[in-house]
């Protein structure tokens, strides 16, 4: 059986990040869901089955991970799994494929998203401070992903684009 529970996929399995411009609505998740499990269990490189596993977080991520020591995904099985995601953006309501989108929590640890170019403007009016929680959705192995997925933004990615080495 291809599909495994999420937390028994080592550390080395290759992940994706998929996240949501807006908070998905119960029906929402649910067909995101239901149509991402529908693909995971068939889903085949070359012919080989994948060991994978996927989890939905904080209303706003998908998380798919493949164990690559059985069968790594290629090109085209990679491109068949972002084929199905936008294919349920319309049934969900919300953009999940597409870069650009940078997710922090702000008031009450709610997850927000905005774009990269607006994150100045948001040090500015102090909604992101060097404390902030921001998430690296490019982060491309399980391991990293466990151990490093939330961070503060003094300590990510993004604090050169906000200008926190600067204060």
């Amino acid at each position: 059986m291809p599909v495994v529970s999420f937390e028994t996929l080592p550390d080395a399995s290759r992940v994706w990040i998929f996240g949501s411009d807006r908070p998905l609505t119960e029906a929402g998740t649910a067909a995101l869901l239901k149509g991402v499990d529908e693909h995971l269990a068939n889903w085949k490189a070359h012919g080989e089955p994948l060991t994978v596993g996927s989890q939905f977080r904080d209303n706003r991520f998908l998380v798919v991970a493949v164990d690559q020591s059985t069968a790594g995904a290629t090109g085209c099985s990679i491109d068949g799994l972002f084929r199905v995601l936008q294919g349920l953006e319309g049934t969900v309501g919300a953009n999940l494929v597409g870069g650009g989108r940078v997710f922090y929590r702000g008031a009450e640890s709610v997850v927000q998203s905005t774009t990269r170019d607006q994150v100045p403007a948001l040090v500015q009016s102090e909604a992101i401070t060097k404390n902030t929680v921001v998430f690296d959705t490019s982060i491309t192995d399980l391991g990293k992903f466990r151990s490093g997925f939330e961070k503060r933004a003094k300590e990510s990615w993004i604090a050169e684009l906000a200008g926190f080495g600067e204060q």
